[in-house]
C-alpha cells in the first residue's frame, strides 16, 4: 500500500459477491507481492472452487477454512453448539494472523454472518478491528454487518441482488458460486 495506514473494508448485502470481492482484493493484492490470508468462518465443509486455485497463489495468499459448513441450512447438521465452538477458534486463529506481522490483509469471510447468527460477538470482531496493526487492512464479508462494524470501516460496500439464476429454478455452477 501507498502509505502507512490499513483500512477496514465491508463487503455485505443479500447480493452475491462479497467473497468474490474479498478474493478479488486478495488476487491484486498478490500482484503487488503482498501477502493475505483469508479465514473463512462459516463454509468449511464444502470443496469450493477458491480452496484449489488458493494454492496457486502461494505463498503470498494463505486460506484458512475454519467453519464447519453452512449453518442452519442445506447440509447442516451438526448442533448449534459446535458452530459456537468452532466460530470461537475462529476469532482466536484471527487475532493470531492478524497480529503476527505477517499479512499485509486479514480477510475475515462470512464473519458479519457469524455474528448475525450469534456465533461470534461484534464486541470480538470490535477488539480486532481496534487491536489490527496501523498497517494491516482488515476485510469483513458476510450479509447483515452491524452498524457497529459499518462505522467502524473506511469502505462499506452493501451487495444488492436484482435478479439471481435460483429463482428460475438454476442451481450453483461450478466455477461461479463455489
Amino acid at each position: 500500500m501507498g502509505d502507512d495506514n490499513g483500512l477496514v473494508i465491508v463487503y455485505t448485502g443479500k447480493g452475491k459477491g462479497k467473497t468474490t470481492a474479498a478474493l478479488g482484493v486478495a488476487f491484486r493484492a498478490t500482484g503487488h507481492g503482498m501477502r493475505t490470508c483469508m479465514i473463512q468462518f462459516i463454509k468449511g465443509s464444502w470443496h469450493y472452487g477458491e480452496m484449489s486455485s488458493s494454492k496457486r497463489l502461494e505463498p503470498e495468499f494463505e486460506l484458512t477454512a475454519v467453519g464447519k459448513g453452512f449453518v442452519g441450512i442445506m447440509d447442516d447438521s451438526s448442533p448449534k453448539e459446535d458452530h459456537e465452538k468452532i466460530a470461537k477458534e475462529a476469532v482466536r486463529i484471527s487475532k493470531e494472523k492478524i497480529l503476527c506481522g505477517k499479512y499485509d490483509i486479514v480477510i475475515l469471510d462470512e464473519i458479519n454472518y457469524a455474528v448475525n447468527l450469534g456465533l461470534v460477538s461484534v464486541d470480538d470482531v470490535m477488539d480486532l478491528i481496534r487491536n489490527k496493526p496501523k498497517n494491516l487492512s482488515l476485510v469483513l464479508t458476510g450479509n447483515h454487518a452491524r452498524d457497529e462494524l459499518i462505522d467502524a470501516a473506511d469502505l462499506v460496500t452493501e451487495m444488492r441482488e436484482v435478479k439471481h439464476p435460483f429463482q428460475r429454478g438454476i442451481r450453483a455452477k461450478k466455477g461461479i458460486d463455489y
